[in-house]
């Protein structure tokens, strides 16, 4: 669309997802004004990149079922794309993904993986959280794991329900979940501010147990399935830099149904426990 104000012809483009007023000088040849302006629509476009591809949101899409098929953090996505923090996305709208030069999806250098031994990573956003909380000596002694029990889950839908129905203080009574690809991304590992925050857990049924011990929910119900592939990648991936971060071994490692005084079939009878703390190893130094 154009209008014309004084001496200028005024034309709206639509650049990286953004309207664009440009004012384009009268001149006399309709050519001349032509290449002037796609001359500054290449410039401007080529801050999309020439490795980036892009995407037609369908119908039923979600921010978090793009991102995971295209290997890219939902938030690197969101943020590269300029939606707000709700991540709602419409159908027919366009996204750019960002690839690298081998048309492989790429990260932002915060969201970048961290190698870990075994060929386990650990998100740097996430480690850099673990790194940052104010620790003391001792105050952890196990991590705890456990299951939603519902195959849809997220951390404000958690926080939520601790706070209106089990009416505790600090909302959300696990220091970390991780999700399912429902609700939140698949193997997507959220911190919550009993970590950062460091305080006792809500997640046992000992108030003595909960003082000393991390709690990490996986969302889904492990009676009726198994964990997906990426929510026990990240799981291992978590847990080994926890047991660096507070000094401990795979014996301070256990599932609710392990260490609750009261008895549990949680984290479920398909969760893979005993395949799991096998797989772990002390850190190292």
């Amino acid at each position: 669309m154009n209008s014309r104000e004084g001496g200028h012809v005024v034309v709206c483009v639509r650049v990286d997802r953004r309207w664009r007023h440009i004012q384009i000088p009268k001149a006399a040849a309709a050519l001349r004004a032509a290449l002037w302006l796609a001359g500054w629509t290449m410039a401007a476009s080529a801050t999309v990149g020439a490795a980036d591809a892009f995407y037609t949101v369908k119908r039923g899409d979600t921010i978090f079922s793009i991102a995971r098929s295209h290997g890219v953090p939902p938030a690197v996505l969101a943020e590269r794309n300029g939606l707000s923090r709700n991540f709602h996305v419409y159908a027919g709208e366009r996204l750019i993904l960002p690839l690298d030069s081998t048309g492989q999806t790429k990260p932002s250098p915060a969201e970048a993986p961290a190698q870990g031994r075994g060929g386990r990573t650990l998100a740097r956003f996430i480690q850099r959280a673990i790194n940052k909380a104010p620790v003391r000596p001792g105050r952890w002694q196990y991590i705890v794991i456990h299951h939603s029990g519902m195959d849809t889950g997220t951390v404000k839908g958690m926080d939520k329900y601790h706070r209106e129905v089990r009416h505790m203080e600090n909302g959300l009574a696990y220091h970390f979940v991780i999700g399912n690809g429902s609700g939140m991304g698949d193997g997507e590992i959220a911190v919550g501010p009993r970590w950062t925050k460091q305080l006792d857990g809500g997640h046992l049924a000992s108030e003595a147990q909960n003082k000393v011990a991390l709690g990490i929910c996986l969302v889904g119900n492990f009676d009726a399935h198994e964990p997906t592939r990426r929510e026990m990648e990240s799981l291992r991936a978590l847990v080994q830099a926890l047991m660096a971060r507070c000094s401990l071994t795979p014996r301070a490692v256990k599932t609710h149904q392990q260490i609750n005084v009261v008895h549990t079939r949680c984290p479920g009878a398909k969760f893979p426990t005993d395949s799991f703390l096998e797989s772990l190893h002390s850190p190292a130094g």
